[in-house]
């Protein structure tokens, strides 16, 4: 049996959804089930039952600080090795993200993965069409952004689930490998207010952050990863691309700009 951890979110959810539609057995797991779920809850060891798995997908619990990130993932590492699981496919971060306010979390957990006698995927996933698109800002004038002219090799979050599942179906396939799961393409901030029909303006960085410092909807940790992205991208860090991606999934790539761009849209409605 296959589980998924984080199943009320969208990547774990739409992962699952894959799993089904090729027939593959597969359960959810969430600190808060449904009805067709099993809890688990990281902060909590009791819950921790992972018998009867066999293979489990680890979506990252990346919502934290990291040492709180890193000890959830090594207690449900430690409960997959005591209960007998056989395979980690972990969802983790593209190569290039390196420098992100969020990869330290990532790169301690594939140390922890790899160091646990299991048999393992790393999925290192590129950062979300959805998440470009949802971080221009509308003004009177059209758009703005701190991306300035850099490109991001997105992909549709779609896309990533679907690969998830592919590798989950087949652990044996692809034990030991990492893969980049970026875009074949990247694109700017740019492309996606053309594709709508409106100009960009570039603002600084240091105006972008004293508008995320000033965003109450944010926890604390979460301005400074959001303007590491900007950073990232304005400088040129994230727009290395790969095949990787269309190899596992065996057709075409969803078109991340158009995913992106209806994101940026969905904003304005």
């Amino acid at each position: 049996m296959i589980m998924v951890t984080g199943a009320n979110g969208q990547l774990a959810s739409m992962t699952l959804a894959e799993l089904k539609k090729i027939g593959v057995p597969a359960i959810g797991a969430s600190r808060t089930p449904s009805r067709d779920q099993r809890r688990l809850d990281f902060d909590d060891p009791g819950s921790l039952d992972l018998t009867g798995i066999s293979t489990l997908v680890l979506v990252s619990a990346g919502y934290a600080e990291d040492d709180q990130v890193i000890s959830r993932h090594q207690a449900v590492l430690d409960a997959a090795v005591r209960d007998g699981v056989e395979h980690v496919v972990y969802t983790s971060l593209t190569g290039a993200g390196d420098h992100l306010g969020f990869a330290l979390a990532h790169r301690a957990t594939e140390k922890m993965i790899m160091a646990s006698g299991l048999s393992w995927t790393i999925l290192r996933n590129g950062l979300y069409g959805e998440l470009f698109g949802a971080l221009l800002s509308w003004t009177s004038d059209g758009l703005e952004s701190a991306f300035g002219d850099g490109a991001l090799a997105a992909v549709a979050r779609g896309d990533l689930a679907e690969a998830a599942a592919v590798v989950a179906s087949t652990p044996e396939a692809h034990a030991g490998k990492i893969y980049d799961l970026v875009g074949q393409e990247a694109f700017t901030a740019a492309d996606i207010a053309a594709r709508l029909g409106v100009p960009h303006r570039t603002i600084s960085l240091g105006d972008d952050r004293e508008r995320l410092l000033a965003d109450r909807t944010l926890l604390p940790f979460q301005p400074p990863m959001l303007a590491s992205i900007a950073s990232g991208v304005r400088h040129g860090f994230l727009d290395t691309t790969s095949t990787d991606l269309v190899q596992l999934l065996g057709h075409p790539a969803t078109d991340a700009l158009a995913v992106a761009a209806a994101a940026t849209a969905e904003m304005c409605a």
